[in-house]
This record gives structure tokens, sequence and C-alpha cells, in this order.
């Protein structure tokens, strides 16, 4: 029976450019905000649910990070957009979930969209929208719910450990962004355990099945993600690490050559991957081919072996009356010593000649 395969649904939103509408899929009832607003000696870290409660740290002389968790919940964003005055298309993208990584500077902020990446539930990528604006003494994130790659961020803000204290926002915004990039590596490692691991499953024709191709064919779909997610980055961290912002201090500029060094390297390694998950579609074909050969070559073989004493058989199976053969005693067994002695002969040159 066939099956009929069901046709994908697209949805087109004809909005006016500008309208904050949340295309995303993750849903919460609350938008939790974590506000750190610190300085050199002063450090201050709080959670809310009320979005005004990050309204009160601006123009502190301590830099202040709020992070919102909830982007379908767009009244929230729409009011942290107007006391910070973003630009309507920049809360726009905020929330749209499919927008590339892409940089754009403002008069009183620079806006930069990108994809965090991390480990969730056994090995499974989990893929989050993330959006960063960073401002004169402050530095917004958004993103659509819980759980970060920025653990590691909080507990050197909260000790003071490193030169993040001293720095400015757009340190900050560099911490955050290699923060993201360096657990990119972490993702391609376990990406490169699982292309590894299909490589050596090939390898164990026992193990190789009908279920392995949709196996590659999903490995092959998790790497066209993740290079969808992660390529365009390097254009961004380019612009920013070549941009003379006035938010982002000359100093900064030399942690941003590093950082785009490293995005080149995780591209680099996507891809390798990339290449190696491509050709693995090709090596299971390989070793289909392969048994296939060994069953013919058997099949061979045996109809080789047969083909002499089917002959024979073939001879004093026809119906003559004069054949000398039918009249002698041991005519019989003389016969099958005779095919007997083919079949053994033919067995050991096929030994010989490394056939079987």
């Amino acid at each position: 029976m066939k099956v009929k395969k069901k046709k994908k649904s697209y949805k087109t939103s004809n909005l006016a450019p500008g309208t904050i509408a949340y295309l995303g899929k993750k849903q919460s009832t609350i938008t939790n905000i974590e506000i750190v607003n610190y300085s050199k000696d002063n450090y201050k870290s709080f959670k809310s649910n009320a979005v005004k409660d990050a309204f009160d740290f601006k123009g502190n002389d301590c830099v202040t990070w709020v992070n919102i968790d909830g982007l379908n919940n767009v009244k929230d964003i729409e009011t942290l957009g107007l006391h910070y005055k973003l630009h309507p298309l920049t809360l726009e993208d905020i929330v749209n979930t499919g927008q590339r990584p892409k940089l754009e500077e403002f008069e009183n902020y620079m806006f930069v969209v990108f994809k965090m990446l991390f480990i969730k539930n056994d090995d499974e990528i989990h893929y989050e929208h993330l959006s960063l604006i960073v401002g004169d003494d402050y530095v917004l994130t958004f993103q659509e719910a819980d759980g970060d790659v920025f653990n590691d961020l909080r507990e050197r803000l909260n000790s003071a450990k490193g030169r993040i204290r001293t720095q400015g926002s757009d340190y900050l915004m560099y911490s955050i962004l290699d923060a993201v990039v360096d657990n990119y590596f972490t993702v391609i490692e376990v990406l490169g355990d699982k292309v590894e691991d299909m490589e050596g499953l090939l390898f164990q024709s026992n193990d190789a099945d009908d279920s392995t191709p949709g196996k590659i064919q999903e490995l092959k779909q998790e790497i066209l993600k993740m290079r969808r997610s992660i390529y365009p980055l390097r254009e961004v961290i380019s612009r920013m690490e070549k941009t003379d912002c006035i938010f982002i201090e000359e100093k900064t500029h030399s942690y941003l050559r590093d950082l785009y060094d490293h995005i080149i390297q995780v591209s680099e390694s996507v891809d390798l991957y990339r290449e190696m998950i491509w050709s693995l579609m090709d090596m299971y074909m390989t070793i289909i081919n392969n048994k296939m050969n060994e069953i013919m070559k058997v099949l061979t073989i045996v109809a080789t072996i047969f083909i002499p004493l089917t002959f024979i058989a073939g001879i004093y199976g026809m119906n003559f009356k004069y054949m000398p053969e039918l009249n002698s005693q041991n005519g019989y067994f003389i016969l099958l010593g005779v095919m007997f002695i083919i079949f053994i002969f033919m067995l050991i040159y096929f030994r010989r000649k490394r056939w079987l």
C-alpha cells in the first residue's frame, strides 16, 4: 500500500513592518528577568517577573545586564523597548525566531542576533534564538525559554574573577558571545562522536541494517541546521571587529579578533563533519554492494560446480536404448564416483584461486 506523504503547510505573516509577533514554538506563561548590576567594587543580582524592575539601573555609573526569558510575552518586550528607546524593527527581530544572525547599529545602541547551541537531554542539540543589545552602560539579552550557557560568566561576575568587573558593557557583550562560541566546540564534539559512531557502525556489517540510511539522513539534517546557525555569525563578528561603533572601545577589538578566529575554527569543523556525513551514505551503499557481490560470488560458484554434474546427469538421463554404460553392473557407482571427483576437483581449484 502506497503511503501518502503529508504536505507541509507554510504560514506567511503579512504584517506591517515593526509589528511585534512571536513566531516561535516555546510558550511561557510569565517573563523571567535576571538583572545583574555591577562595577569594580559593587555587585547586585536578582530575578524578577516584572519588567519594570529593570528600569531603575539605567544611568547609575554601573554596567547592567538584563536577561529576559520568554519571547511570547510581547507586551513585556514592548515595555522594555520603550524604556530603552529600541527601534520597532529591532523589537520585531527579537521575537522573530527565524531571523538569521545579523548585526545592526543604531544611534543609541547596537543590535546583534545569533543562535545559542547547547547539549540537552542525552546528547540532544538544543537551538535557542538569542538577541543582544549593547548600549553605553547596559546589555540586554533576549531568550525564548530558560536554559543557557552563561553559568560560568555569572560566576565570574559574582566572584569578580578576571577583568570583566573592571570593563564596560562592550566587554560584557564580548564575554556573552565568547561563552556562546566556546559552547559551539562542545556541540561540535558531540556531533563528531555521532558521526564517528555511525562510521564505526557501517564497518560492522552485522549492525548496519535498513534503518541506517534514515540515521545518516538525520545526521545530515542536523549538520545543515547547525551550519545555518553558525556560518552567518562569522560575518557578524567580522563586522563587529571592524566597526567604529562608539559603544566598542579600541581595546575590545583585540578580543573580538580572537573570537573571530574561534568562530572560523568552528566553521571549519562543521565543514569537515559535513563532508564526512555526506560520504557516509556512499560508504553504506558500497558496503551493501560488497555484500551483494559476496552473495553473487557464492551463488556463481555453486552454479559452476553443478554445471558439469548436471551435464553428466543430463546425458545419462536421455532415453536412448543403446548406451553401453546402462548394461554395466557397476556403471551407477562409477558415474557417482566421477561426479564426486569433479566436485572435489572444482572445490580445490576455487580454493587455490582464493574464490572461496
